[in-house]
């Protein structure tokens, strides 16, 4: 197994699901070997709905401490995984360091997952529409992991 670094931007959604979904899923031997963290990450605990359906999941995400990239977390992950294409862009401007898109791992598409704020921007006017859009992308790098998990020894 290598060591994966998911990346997004603050580390409180999308990084973050996807770490615990991996985490989830490998022996507990392995689980030391997946992290995530964000380009801008800001003080902020994770969303309760993003716990409550990590944890209708089965997993506690309330460990979870906010990071913030460094060199030195990219040093140690053999595999760097974007959720966005700025994410990519990010560290590869501020670190040299190329990283795939999670949707390319998985599925072999370009594809981004989108931020909240980016998917519908006025979001705070359309609070149900954001819940519902925020647990879709919970729901969603839940079920890829099977597809990210058989694939990723390719990259």
């Amino acid at each position: 197994m290598k060591s994966i670094l998911f990346v997004c931007t603050g580390n409180i959604f999308r990084s973050v699901v996807a770490e615990y979904a991996v985490k989830a899923r490998i022996g507990p031997d392995l689980r030391a070997m997946i992290g995530s963290a964000g380009i801008e990450a800001q003080p902020q605990p994770l969303h309760p709905l993003i716990c409550a359906r990590l944890l209708e999941k089965g997993v506690d995400p309330s460990a979870h401490r906010q990071r913030r990239v460094t060199r030195e977390l990219l040093d140690r992950a053999d595999l760097v995984v974007a959720m966005g294409f700025d994410h990519r862009d990010a560290l590869r401007r501020s670190f040299g360091r190329e990283a795939w898109l999670f949707n390319q791992v998985c599925y072999g598409r370009e594809e981004p997952i989108l931020d909240l704020h980016e998917a519908i921007p006025d979001w705070q006017q359309h609070l149900e529409a954001a819940r519902a859009y925020v647990l879709s992308v919970v729901d969603y790098i839940w079920d890829a992991m099977p597809a990210f998990l058989s694939r990723v020894g390719r990259f």
